[in-house]
């Protein structure tokens, strides 16, 4: 697995994001809201531009959120979505390069990272953010950020 433990302090920038929501355990949840917003895809790009996608959890209560960065206030949105503007705020990026399947091993290796260096993480939701696109990216060059918010 290819993951930076040498973490950097990043200032993540506003966002306009739409999402669905799920709450229970994280690995069983994540598969099920991605599939549900990637079939609403569509839907979305109709009246919005999407200009990433990335993913927010919570393990307390567990809440994962997947859903797309828009380039501006969504319009027309599919019911089923929710729309949540995310202000700037510090995080510790590590980056994941490779397979999808790593993440829950790397996040894993993430949060024992900073309990072991005794890191004050903010009470916010955690991000995954998906940097390039896996339709037309080999899999082992998938580039996954992940986010501790600090």
């Amino acid at each position: 697995m290819n993951l930076t433990l040498e973490p950097e302090t990043i200032l993540w920038p506003e966002t306009n994001y739409v999402f669905l929501e799920k709450t229970g355990p994280i690995l069983q949840i994540a598969r099920q809201a991605w599939q549900e917003v990637h079939r609403l895809e569509a839907l979305i790009s109709e009246h919005n531009q999407i200009t990433g996608a990335l993913s927010l959890y919570r393990m307390d209560p567990p809440t994962y959120r997947a859903g797309y960065i828009l380039a501006a206030p969504p319009v027309k949105l599919p019911a089923a979505l929710r729309y949540e503007h995310l202000g700037s705020a510090r995080y510790l990026k590590f980056v994941l390069t490779g397979s999808y399947a790593n993440l829950p091993q790397a996040s894993g290796r993430v949060w024992e990272y900073v309990s072991r260096n005794d890191i004050l993480v903010r009470p916010d939701f955690a991000i995954e953010r998906y940097a390039n696109d896996p339709k037309s990216t080999p899999e082992d060059e998938l580039i996954t950020e992940i986010l501790v918010p600090i």
